[in-house]
């Protein structure tokens, strides 16, 4: 494998100051974030300068019931042809649910879930990953979530999921050290048993990223300094074998490029305590296992019916299916919610503009109500929508200028904003009241 050394997560706001920093040995990108024909100049920068770029994708839902989708592969080959990437990385997660295998509206989670660590999933995971790893033309990794909520029943613990996993695939492992801390707290997972079980050989690299508790739940924001626990399980890590990478991940509230060298330099400091300076070798794929004749189909329905009962509990209001905590349900239904109203945000900055300080209210009121199916582009679409039809809008102008946007953008093509072509518009809408 090769060793990356030290890298940051390159995000749009921290551009140049990524670009300015010592020691900054290679990035991270998110792949649904990027357009293979027009990458952003300082990603171009940085790969000029021999700085590595590897896509991290989010939307694939490797973990979930359904098989890849073919476009989302294509997708993500064209962003690691384009960037040189010498690997691409994914999570182990389901992300959306519902549809054929059920007969029941496809649901959107907006967010990455955790998939049971049951033989069922990991039987349609593999086959799943398989099926990644011959559309991609570089090596994938797959990074273990965080988790709020623990599924009944559950038959192995992370260390042997993992390990199952890496040893039928081939799959190389991407350790988010920050996420076995937050299943520690939330779930109650020994991080020290979970590394223990981890086929070590087959780490890609390693990310670090920061949270925060509140009522004895730890939410991974991505957000926050990384705190001192996470620290130590990346040294117990580096312990054991030396990571070829360590990424630190941060997404908003970003601080002065001062406090993101400092904690690079606790990350490196971190490494270097658990012994990562010594020299490992090469690594080592697992030993593949020839994939089952054995259909997945019955896996894949059972799976599919599972998740389905779980998202649309948290993102529909339907009953809580049998097994799960259901106060913890609610706080991760309230966490789904909030990303949703953040994520809108960001996709169409300028709703909260004209709505104001009605804007998170008002989204979440209608997140209660409106699952998501096909996107956040479409959910911000969809949100305008309801607002306006529901005559939820005293005020006059906020009306006019939501139906302005959503006009703008809810056609084929965007509207023209020549005088004449207004007019015309304009004229017409008087025409048809009349």
């Amino acid at each position: 494998m090769e060793r990356l050394g030290t890298g940051i997560g390159w995000r749009p706001e921290i551009a140049d100051a990524v670009e300015r920093m010592p020691g900054i040995d290679w990035v991270e990108a998110v792949a649904e974030n990027l357009c293979p024909g027009h990458l952003p100049e300082s990603l171009r920068r940085l790969r000029e300068r021999g700085v590595t770029v590897v896509p991290h994708g989010v939307s694939l839902g490797l973990g979930g019931a359904d098989r890849p989708d073919a476009g989302r592969l294509l997708a993500l080959a064209e962003r690691a042809e384009a960037l040189g990437a010498p690997l691409v990385t994914e999570h182990i997660a389901f992300v959306r649910a519902g549809g054929p295998l059920t007969a029941s509206p496809r649901l959107e989670a907006g967010h990455l879930l955790p998939v049971p660590r049951t033989r069922d999933a990991l039987d349609v995971l593999c086959e799943n990953i398989r099926i990644a790893q011959d559309a991609l033309p570089v090596p994938l990794a797959v990074e273990n979530i965080a988790a709020l909520i623990s599924w009944p029943g559950e038959e192995m613990t992370e260390g042997q999921f993992l390990y199952d996993l890496a040893d039928r695939t081939g799959v190389r492992l991407l350790i988010d050290v920050a996420n076995l801390h937050t299943n520690h707290v939330n779930r109650g997972e020994d991080p020290a048993e979970a590394l223990a079980g981890l086929p070590l050989e087959a780490i890609a690299y390693v990310h670090v990223a920061g949270g925060f508790e509140r009522d004895g739940v730890w939410h991974d924001s991505h957000a926050h300094p990384v705190p001192r626990p996470v620290l130590d399980i990346l040294t117990d890590l580096a312990s054991r074998v030396s990571p070829p990478g360590v990424l630190l991940e941060r997404d908003e509230n970003f601080p002065e490029p001062g406090e993101l060298e400092r904690e690079l330099g606790a990350i490196r400091e971190a490494v270097e305590k658990g012994g990562g300076a010594r020299t490992d070798g090469a690594w080592r794929a697992a030993a593949s296992v020839e994939p089952s004749s054995v259909s997945t189909d019955p896996a894949r329905q059972r799976l599919a019916l599972a998740q389905t009962a779980l998202l649309s509990a948290l993102v529909a209001g339907t009953p809580v299916p049998e097994g799960f905590d259901r106060v913890r349900l609610g706080v991760q239904a309230r966490a789904l919610a909030g990303k949703r109203a953040d994520v809108v945000a960001k996709v169409a900055p300028e709703l909260p503009v004209i709505l104001g300080a009605g804007y998170r209210p008002a989204f979440l009121a209608y997140a209660q109500r409106a699952p998501m199916t096909d996107g956040y582009r479409r959910d911000a679409l969809s949100f305008a929508e309801q607002l306006l039809l529901g005559g939820q809008l005293a005020d006059a102008r906020v009306r006019r200028e939501l139906r302005e946007w959503w006009l703008e953008r809810s056609g084929p093509t965007p509207r023209s904003r020549r005088p004449a072509v207004r007019l015309a518009r304009a004229t017409r809408r008087v025409l048809l009241r009349h």
